[in-house]
Formats: C-alpha cells, structure tokens, sequence
C-alpha cells in the first residue's frame, strides 16, 4: 500500500501570475475537444452521414461509460505515481495530447464509402479513444488544480482561472467555429449541415487541441517542487483502487457533492443531448445565430463567476452557493420552453426571440459558472479532510471519481435524449421548418420540463455538504502542527 505525504516545501511561494495562466489554458482544450465533439458528432453521423438516431446516439454513450469507468484507475494511478523531477501529474499531461488530438480528427473523418454499421464502429472506437485519452490529461490537469494552492479561498480564484478558459475553449471557439468553418452560405442555409466544412474544421481543432494541451502542461513545471509527492511503493492494483475509493466515499461531505453531481448531471446530459437539435429545429437558428446564443449570454456568467466566486465564498458558505446556485442552473435554461408551451414566449423567426433567449441562456450562465468554481474548490476542501485522517493526498481520486460520476450520469442522459428522439421518429436530413409540429412539440419537451427535476434534486445534496469555514480552518491547523512536527 503506497502512502502519499501531505507536506510541501515550508517556503513555498505564491503562485504566479504566468502558472495560473497555464493552468487555465489547458481547461481550453479540455472544453473544445469534449464540447465541439458532444455539441456535433450525433448531428454529423446522423443528419449528414445518414446514420439511424439510436447509432448516432449510442456510440457516445458507450464511449462516455467507457470513460467514466477509466477515471478513477487514472486518479489512482497518477495519485501513486512517482517522479521526483515530473512529479504525479505532469508525465501524462505532456504525453497525452497527441493522442487526443489524433482521435479528435479521426472522429470527423471517417474512410468514404462506409456502411452505416461501419460507419457505427467507427464511431465508437475512436470516441471511446478519445475519451481515454482525455482521461489520462483531464484526471491529473484537475488534481493539479487542486494542489497548486492549500488555500480556501486561493482554490476558488485557481479554479476561477479553470472555469473561465474553459468557456473560452467552449462558448467562444464554437462561435468562431460558425464563422470560419460553418458559415450559412447559398447552399446552406445552417453551415452546420455543410458536409464539407467538417475536415477543416477537424485539422485547425485538433492542431489547437495539441499547441494548448501540452502548453499548459510544459508551463506550470515551476510548481512541481513544491506539490505533495508519493512516497513508498507506487504504481497501481485493484485493491489500490478499491481501498482508494472506500476513503473518498467514506467521507460524508464527500458523498453529498457525488450525490450533487450525479443529478446535475443527468440534467445536463439531456439538455446536452438534444442541445444543437434544439437550435436548429426547434427555434430555427441559422449556424451564426447558434454560435451568437452560445458565447454572447455566456460572457456574463463567466466573466461574473470568474470575479465574484472567491468573493462569494468569502461572504456565504460554500455549500449555499452550491445549493442556490443549483437551483437557479435548473430553471433559467428551461424557461425558454416552458414559455414557448404555455404561449408567452415569441415565435421563430420573430425579432424578439433571440433576445428573449440571450436573455435565459445569460441568467443561467451566471450559475452555472458559479457554481462549478464552488464545487471544484470544495472538493480541494475534502481533500483536506481526507489526508487529515488518512494521511493521503488523494486529490487524483476525488477529482476522477467526481468525473466519474459525472460521466456516468451524462451518459445516461446523452442515451434518454438519443432514445427519446428515436421514440419521436425525429427524421434523417430533416430541413428546419419542415419537421412535423408534434415531433418538435415533443423535443421541446424532453429539452426541457423534462430536466429540471434533477437539477433541483441536486441542489438538496449540496445543501447537506457540511465544510464550512470554521472547520477547514480546524482542519488545516491541524494538518499543519502535524507537518510542524
């Protein structure tokens, strides 16, 4: 059984300017691989390559579980590993990210000529590759976040930096995706349905996915010497992993934000589902419109989350935020439909209407953001605990398991929305404008009502996440009289 100490250097400088950058930047890539493939790849296999909805939906599905099932042996294993000149993390966010931006080619550019169950294969292996690949650099980059600061609230501004680029990486590039590569043209009305902007727009992705990726890992080195290093034996087994995740799941608090997560995801995993079916179909956006309503709304909440998180946290509990912010994730995003069936909000093609929807996409941006800063600080916080106890930093494991969790919700909900457009019979090639008023009723439906039950389930669990100020305090006072002596 390895054991990791919870010390570090006792002169341990402030975190610079330059290394919080390079943390950030990372979270970019991060985002526009996952969100560019899960924004697109069901609409791309099914709309242009012509396969069925269930295969188009299946594929990512499996791959998610996939994934969700290697999270916590990566945490485990980079929690172990040992290198005194790379440390735990540092080895597989430099080697990971060509392998991912391999993978994120190969999914847009399948051999011509395939049948759709080739076509099917295809899809998933290179999907499940790339979420593996992710893997080994996403589970290391977030525990890597956690570590740089010991601090309470100097976790909230690291993971501030985190939240912010990755909207950057999310919102913004898509949104410069509609321009440069699925600009509306003669031919096509929505350039999301050009066929042929997919091979550029898969080459300039995947070559950014590599120039950031290994970036941000090569410039947070300076802070290698002064991150908690594993210490006897190292390496990974089953038990390892198993006596790893009774810890972490042992811890109350612990549970609770899993418990949070898992719910929250469902929701999003649904509304993620459907989400650019939603913009094409259901509200009849052009490709430019769709990357306006993605990133535009979004500068609000991001922004507003990247300054006033730490501050939040300093003046409320983390755990209200949590739960308020929760709430307010559930309802905001769904207000657009619920309106639009009880008559209230504007028709398509009004001139009102996407204002009206800038304006909800803004007021749930604002919690969103918030709300993710607040959980990945907490978890730092547990953390804390956990080694108090154990003597263990096993900030790999939380942080795997969380996403764990998380993907294995998201992929469920990927799977209820693929499902339940397949039960709709939502057509193939379908043109905006054209699909039957009933299948589009009931899109609208599954987007949306659907989804907010969970959300306000997850809010519960946050509510009963019980470190607060005063005990992390306890907390690190007593982790630091036992590294003092």
């Amino acid at each position: 059984m390895s054991e990791m100490t919870s010390a570090v250097s006792p002169d341990v400088p402030e975190v610079r300017m330059k290394t919080k950058l390079a943390f950030g930047i990372g979270s970019t890539a991060e985002t526009l691989s996952l969100y560019s493939y899960a924004a697109l790849v069901t609409l791309y296999y099914n709309q242009l390559l012509g396969i069925e909805i269930w295969m188009a939906g299946l594929a990512p599905t499996i791959a998610i579980l996939v994934d969700a099932i290697s999270d916590p042996f990566m945490g485990s294993f980079s929690d172990r590993f040992r290198s005194k000149r790379w440390g735990r993390r540092h080895p597989f966010m430099l080697v990971s990210p060509p392998l991912i931006a391999i993978a994120f080619w190969c999914i847009y550019n399948p051999p011509a000529g395939f049948t759709e169950m080739q076509l099917f294969a295809w899809l998933t292996f290179w999907a499940i590759a790339l979420r593996t690949f992710m893997t080994i650099y996403h589970v290391p980059h977030l525990a890597l976040g956690s570590e740089l600061s010991p601090d309470y609230l100097g976790r909230s501004k690291i993971m501030s930096y985190n939240n912010f680029f990755g909207w950057l990486g999310g919102a913004v590039i898509f949104k410069l995706n509609t321009v440069i590569f699925f600009a509306s043209s003669a031919q096509f009305a929505n350039g999301l349905l050009n066929p042929g902007a997919y091979f550029y727009f898969s080459t300039s992705i995947a070559s950014f996915i590599l120039v950031v990726l290994f970036a941000s890992a090569w410039f947070t080195r300076d802070r290698i010497p002064y991150l908690p290093q594993s210490i006897g034996s190292t390496g990974f087994s089953a038990p390892d992993l198993v006596s790893d995740l009774v810890r972490a799941f042992t811890n109350h608090n612990y549970l609770f934000l899993m418990f949070a997560y898992l719910s929250l995801s469902l929701m999003l995993g649904v509304r993620s589902g459907i989400g650019t079916y939603m913009e094409i179909y259901y509200w009849e956006l052009s490709s430019e419109r769709i990357g306006d309503l993605r990133v535009y709304p979004s500068i609000l909440g991001f922004v507003l989350g990247f300054v006033f998180a730490a501050r939040f946290h300093s003046i409320f509990e983390k755990r209200h935020v949590m739960w308020v912010m929760a709430v307010l994730l559930s309802i905001f995003p769904a207000l657009p439909v619920i309106l639009r069936l009880m008559g209230l909000f504007p028709d398509n093609h009004a001139p009102s209407l996407f204002m009206s929807l800038a304006v909800c996409a803004a007021l749930g941006s604002i919690p969103s953001s918030i709300l993710n800063i607040s959980v990945m600080s907490a978890l730092g916080d547990v953390a804390d605990e956990i080694d108090l106890k154990h003597k263990l930093r096993q900030e790999g494991i939380l942080y795997s398991a969380r996403t764990f969790f998380a993907k294995l919700d998201s992929s469920i909900g990927h799977g209820i929305a693929t499902f339940a457009m397949w039960m709709i019979a939502f057509p193939k090639n379908a043109i905006p404008g054209e699909v039957d008023p009933d299948t589009i009723w009931w899109l609208g439906v599954i987007d949306s009502p659907m989804t907010i039950l969970p959300g306000l389930l997850a809010a519960y669990f946050y509510s009963r996440h019980r470190i607060d100020r005063a005990a992390y305090e306890k907390t690190r006072a007593a982790l630091d009289l036992r590294e003092a002596g």
